[in-house]
């Protein structure tokens, strides 16, 4: 958990973090989660969020820090995550007594106390299900800008409501970690925003409302647990006296709606229509500003959280930095300085000579192996070093392009920009 201070020239003027593994040992995660035994279900423990944010803000208090020039606060959350909260939750998270951390008073609040996340796995039949319900992959990911994913909130829900219909019951609210988060400095229950609602397989991205279709396919009644969506730059309301009362925050600072971390990205970036940001990670990740986004099964597409009347596509790449670091080991002896010195060696379309480089299935596309092409479109079977690194940037990269060309980005002149 972390957080950021920034004063109003956007100058930094406080930070730090809580480390879930080493500053809350009690909770027992690696990486912040917990890997069960089938090692498809991920999760984490909902009071260890709850904890690390009272942690960081007795931190913040015991170094001086002056809650009271606070004028507003939001925040991003991990996207997919989801936090389930019993009934008669609300009421308690309103009175929580400033005299106790916040977690003491909410550790009887959730129905689940460990929340699906991002890299849960296990939803495969309900994705399924969900796909042959609303008429296939191609109309749900039209409808609400991705095919079914395992990690996706809906599918998420229906797991619980299949296996424990006795838990889904008890639920009065269900949120995103963004919304969680919001909820916890509101004092009441924050609506999800259009951003983050959009990687849940149930907001329809274009009326920017549930999809009753895709909502009746996952469980009953889940209009009523999710609440209505908000634009993402909503003001949701002031700080909850328990903050006044516990830190000195004014009663006067504005909470602002929460997003998930890939819109935020795009928001931090200070993305701008026809602009594009790659995170060249482990995995690659691609987003973009879009104006006209064409939904497809690879991908995503969700609402923009700048301008809620236009979109954002996000594309994954699995093979990322480890494959450019095995064929940097392979081909240039592991050193970086060595791989550029043979990148510039080449020429730009390495005289027709293509690669497709995937060590592990890849997410887009499905496939997985390497693929040497020459310039005669004849496969062969290796390339000389400089030519296999040249072949593996400019494969990376022409693939990113035309998959999000298939998503709608229209790539123009730097000319035609101005």
């Amino acid at each position: 958990l972390k957080v950021i201070a920034i004063d109003e020239q956007l100058r930094v003027i406080y930070e730090d973090n809580v480390h879930f593994d080493k500053d809350l040992p009690e909770f027992k995660t690696q990486g912040g989660v917990c890997i069960h035994s089938d090692r498809l279900t991920v999760t984490s423990p909902v009071l260890m969020w709850v904890k690390a944010l009272d942690m960081i803000l007795e931190k913040m208090k015991s170094s001086g820090f002056n809650f009271s020039q606070v004028r507003a606060l939001s925040g991003a959350g991990q996207q997919h995550g989801s936090v389930y909260w019993k009934k008669g939750s609300m009421q308690i998270l309103k009175n929580a007594s400033s005299e106790v951390p916040l977690h003491q008073s909410l550790k009887g609040c959730f129905s689940v106390s460990d929340s699906p996340i991002w890299m849960d796995s296990s939803t495969a039949s309900q994705c399924r299900a969900l796909e042959k319900a609303v008429g296939g992959a191609q109309h749900l990911a039209s409808v609400t800008g991705s095919r079914a994913y395992e990690r996706f909130t809906g599918n998420q829900i229906a797991k619980i409501y299949s296996q424990n219909p006795e838990v889904y019951k008890q639920t009065e609210r269900i949120s995103l970690v963004s919304s969680f988060a919001a909820s916890l400095f509101l004092g009441t229950y924050a609506p999800i925003d259009y951003s983050d609602g959009s990687g849940m397989n149930l907001l329809q991205i274009w009326e920017k409302a549930w999809s009753k279709s895709c909502l009746d396919a996952c469980a009953p009644e889940l209009q009523e647990k999710l609440g209505f969506p908000v634009p993402s730059h909503s003001v949701l309301g002031p700080i909850s006296p328990y903050y006044s009362q516990r830190y000195g925050f004014s009663p006067d600072c504005k909470i602002v709606a929460f997003t998930g971390d890939n819109p935020a990205s795009l928001a931090g970036m200070r993305l701008q229509e026809g602009d594009i940001a790659i995170s060249l990670g482990t995995s690659d990740t691609l987003f973009l500003w879009i104006q006209e986004p064409t939904p497809a099964l690879e991908g995503h597409i969700l609402c923009n959280p700048v301008d809620s009347q236009t979109y954002m596509a996000l594309l994954c790449f699995k093979n990322g930095s480890l494959m450019r670091e095995r064929i940097r080991d392979d081909c240039a002896s592991g050193s970086w300085d060595e791989f550029a010195k043979a990148l510039s060696s080449t020429v730009a379309g390495n005289n027709g000579n293509l690669g497709f480089y995937f060590d592990v299935m890849e997410i887009t596309p499905e496939a997985v192996g390497i693929h040497r092409f020459n310039r005669d479109n004849q496969k062969v079977p290796s390339f000389p070093k400089e030519v296999e690194i040249r072949a593996l940037i400019e494969g990376q990269f022409l693939a990113k392009r035309i998959h999000a060309e298939k998503l709608g980005y229209k790539v123009c002149k730097y000319d035609e920009k101005l």
